[in-house]
């Protein structure tokens, strides 16, 4: 079973080759942690991936019923972003919206699951409070629970630890991991945290323009890039 795959794959801007060659691909349940080099292409493959960008060559398919409206997206935070005026409730359920159709207005269904998003990630409590109020962790905590009212399939992420001190960006991605355990939700995320992130993730992509690494978290940290890049020499 894939969920999603690509195939010879080549994404370009002003047709010059961000990454040419990749080929791989995720399976549902897997957790796939991207790695890599500032400039090595890891958020143009995620904007392909969410449908953002189109490939010059190759091809992404998605099986098992996914559809591009389905995927939890949670890109990297603006200034902008971080000061919304919205409450936390609003920019959570607002993850819903391509749950309504041609409805112009959330229903119960919708609430419940924003209810439930907020739950899942320990946001009742500040529901109410202005988003831009918040904390750097708790506001990516807020863009998460969000990414999770879109989807019960595929969350892609892209550095959702970002900014973040190690102690909060270590229990964000325990509950990305507790995501993808318990509610058997797929997991494709960038990161420069390698330490946390492949202490979580089933699978590595590794990327310098060009697929340097894909298989399973244990064989990558027996190659030497993958010890190397671990240990931070090669970040």
């Amino acid at each position: 079973m894939t969920l999603i795959a690509c195939r010879d794959l080549t994404l370009a801007y002003d047709q010059q080759p961000v990454i040419a060659g990749l080929t791989f691909s995720v399976s549902p349940g897997d957790y796939l942690c991207i790695v890599g080099e500032n400039g090595s292409g890891k958020s143009t493959l995620v904007k392909a991936l969410v449908g953002l960008k189109t490939p010059s060559e190759g091809e992404i398919r998605m099986g098992e019923g996914l559809r591009p409206t389905e995927i939890g997206y949670l890109p990297q935070q603006s200034e902008i972003q971080r000061n919304f005026p919205a409450s936390v409730y609003e920019i959570v359920l607002s993850g819903c919206m391509a749950y309504l159709g041609k409805r112009p207005f959330f229903g119960s269904a919708e609430r419940k699951r924003a209810e439930t998003a907020l739950n899942r990630l320990n946001l009742s409590g500040l529901k109410n409070r202005p988003y831009g109020e918040l904390s750097g962790g708790q506001q990516q905590r807020v863009l998460l629970a969000r990414a999770l009212c879109a989807t019960s399939k595929l969350l892609v992420l892209d550095e959702p630890a970002a900014g973040l001190d190690p102690l909060i960006s270590k229990d964000l991605y325990r509950m990305i991991k507790s995501v993808n355990r318990d509610e058997k939700i797929t997991v494709i995320m960038i990161s420069h945290d390698v330490q946390n992130a492949v202490a979580e993730a089933s699978h590595i992509l590794h990327l310098n323009k060009k697929p340097l690494f894909f298989g399973t978290t244990e064989a990558y940290l027996e190659t030497s890039l993958g010890k190397l890049y671990r240990e931070g020499i090669a970040a």
